[in-house]
């Protein structure tokens, strides 16, 4: 069964990964403080994917069962498209 905390941290920090590639217009240095921060934040909780082809290597490594897979893409995509929602709509 996939933890629901996990999800959440799926989400959340594509979310977060997403909002600040976007707002710091591919900064490299502000994209990887994120991304360090995420893996610390929720990596001891889902593994910090945050990115389906992380997810799908890990897939077929057989660390994450079919359902885990699906679970973590669905609310990666759901990060990302509520990060892409709220910076368009926060420049209108």
């Amino acid at each position: 069964m996939v933890k629901p905390v996990a999800l959440l941290g799926e989400g959340l920090g594509t979310f977060a990964l997403i909002m600040a590639i976007m707002a710091s217009g591919s900064g490299a240095i502000v994209t990887g403080l994120t991304l360090a921060a995420i893996m610390f934040l929720i990596g001891g909780v889902s593994g910090a994917h945050v990115n389906p082809a992380t997810s799908v290597a890990m897939f077929y490594n057989g660390s994450l069962s079919l359902t885990e897979l699906i679970s973590y893409i669905v609310m990666q995509v759901l990060g990302a498209l509520g990060a892409v929602m709220l910076y368009n709509g926060t420049r209108a």
